[in-house]
């Protein structure tokens, strides 16, 4: 069922380097043919890893006091959220976002991104897993949006640049998964503690 995900490995392949190159070929061809399903479940995966790590290195619980549950909310808003949410959205900036120099449409992107995008999600997070939680969204909104939305800021337009004006569309959503082990790990973090 998953059989296309699961990568073929190859012995004969001596070095790092010919195992990054043929994941990313693999990666490519999944987004060609599965592109949601493939970005659901990198953006699950790596959701989940921001956690563990948020757990594990900042909190330094230890896996007999790893809340599991915790993780588990992290992969299922990644995967069913965030993942399908964010590759649509970048698809919509790259057919409606375009001006008449590369730097005016690049600007615009990350204008885009962090105004209207990132607020609307960054609310779906916060409200979402307080839910999932049993606890009051409103009271998480309150303590936790303002100085998430500001670090936001200071974190993702600086990568949104680099992203919008370097990767190409089909990559954008697994560029914005790598950089955001850290940021989950300050999301899941921040969201602990609200």
């Amino acid at each position: 069922m998953l059989r296309w995900w699961v990568p073929d490995l190859h012995p004969d392949r001596n070095c790092s380097r010919s195992l990054i190159i043929d994941n990313v070929v693999r990666y490519a061809a999944r987004m060609a043919q599965r592109p949601l399903l493939t970005s659901s479940i990198t953006t699950a995966t790596l959701f989940g890893a921001g956690d563990v790590l948020a757990q594990q290195v900042v909190d330094k619980k230890g896996f007999d006091e790893h809340d599991y549950a915790r993780t588990g909310r992290m992969v299922l808003y990644g995967g069913a959220i965030f993942g399908p949410a964010a590759s649509a959205w970048y698809g919509v900036l790259q057919r409606h976002v375009v001006l008449k120099s590369t730097t005016a449409t690049v600007v615009a992107r990350v204008a885009a991104d962090q105004l209207l995008f990132t607020p609307v999600n960054l609310f779906c997070f916060l409200s979402s897993m307080s839910i999932m939680e049993g606890t009051d969204p409103m009271e998480k909104l309150r303590k936790a949006y303002w100085p998430t939305y500001k670090t936001n800021l200071g974190v993702w337009s600086t990568v949104q640049l680099g992203n919008f004006s370097l990767v190409p569309l089909e990559y954008r959503v697994l560029v914005v998964n790598v950089v955001s082990l850290g940021w989950n790990c300050y999301l899941s973090f921040v969201n602990s503690k609200a």
